[in-house]
């Protein structure tokens, strides 16, 4: 009975948050390795794709270059440079193109200057300082004795880190409705295999809308926390 007396119910939500992660991030690497096996018609790689839908879109000012990694595919707004992984670079699968062409679609979003897209650049350094420091800070005043100035600045900041998770949710959706879009109507890819990339894309943004839920989850967890310290 001891052990159960001292059981924080909010740990509930953590788990709830870890099992959607790993589902989604599981989601996402089962499809992407599906359809690496399926070769596109074109027989094009993801940077021979990402070249030919940024000069398409009239972008001259936007390298692509190769980064190591799996999946660590990502535009540079700053750099100007569109990063392909050792899976998506030089790849001719489905699925390296159909990455090749999400990235495109922010470097297209840079372009017109998508609004999400310019809050959530401006949001980076926010969120970063929010996620490195919302916990110490909420944990020392605890420690403290519940002192609710550095508990409460350490809401704040992880706030914004929940907020820059939930201003990526329409980055990512716009950014592979673009690229669908561009797809289909350069021929990149044919047929089915643009039904392929929609299930690649759709596993990919489920990652987003987990981490967002996960954080959110967690934002619950502290205001509990908090007011049970209370």
């Amino acid at each position: 009975m001891g052990y159960y007396s001292y059981f924080d119910p909010a740990y509930i939500l953590v788990i709830l948050g870890v099992i959607l992660s790993l589902a989604a991030s599981a989601k996402v690497k089962s499809t992407f390795a599906s359809y690496s096996r399926v070769r596109n018609r074109n027989g094009i790689t993801g940077a021979e794709a990402a070249a030919r839908i940024l000069q398409s879109q009239g972008i001259y000012n936007v390298t692509v270059a190769h980064v190591s990694g799996d999946l660590t595919d990502h535009y540079d707004p700053r750099a100007k440079v569109l990063r392909l992984s050792d899976t998506v670079y030089g790849s001719s699968s489905v699925a390296a193109v159909s990455v090749a062409a999400h990235e495109c679609g922010h470097a297209v979003q840079d372009q017109v200057s998508y609004a999400p897209l310019r809050i959530r650049s401006a949001m980076v350094p926010a969120a970063n300082f929010g996620a490195s420091l919302s916990w110490p800070l909420v944990i020392l005043g605890i420690i403290l004795g519940g002192n609710h100035i550095l508990i409460t600045i350490g809401i704040w900041l992880f706030i914004a880190a929940v907020a820059f998770q939930f201003i990526t949710l329409p980055v990512e959706f716009n950014a592979s409705s673009r690229a669908l879009k561009i797809l289909s109507a350069s021929g990149i890819l044919q047929g089915e295999e643009n039904k392929a990339a929609r299930k690649v894309l759709t596993a990919a943004a489920l990652t987003y809308v987990a981490g967002a839920a996960a954080s959110a989850l967690q934002l619950l967890r502290l205001f509990l926390l908090t007011r049970d310290r209370n």
